[in-house]
């Protein structure tokens, strides 16, 4: 603990899954890690608890656009929030002087 504060650099979480649903869950989905990883970013995004960034950091993908894609195929619709709003119009305020 330095400085009052906690450091989580990594965690490792496991999802305890019934025999009897298990298999139907592969043949379903390939990467079943994968599935419920995308899911949880995608619930956290919509909550509010990760910002487009950090989905696109906990996926270890490339662009911000391919976090988006994730997002949409989980049924998450990324948009601005309240404040990337205001921001966005005092930015413009301050460009027309």
């Amino acid at each position: 603990m330095a400085g009052g504060l906690w450091q989580v650099s990594e965690m490792k979480l496991t999802i305890d899954i019934p025999d009897e649903v298990c298999g139907d869950l592969s043949d379903k989905f390939s990467d079943l890690s994968r599935t419920a990883m995308e899911g949880l970013a995608a619930r956290a995004y919509a909550q509010d608890a990760l910002s487009l960034e950090q989905v696109r950091r906990l996926l270890d993908l490339p662009s911000a656009w391919e976090a988006q894609d994730v997002l949409k195929r989980c049924g998450v619709w990324p948009g601005q929030s309240v404040e990337d709003v205001r921001s966005d119009m005092d930015a413009l305020a301050a460009l027309r002087g």
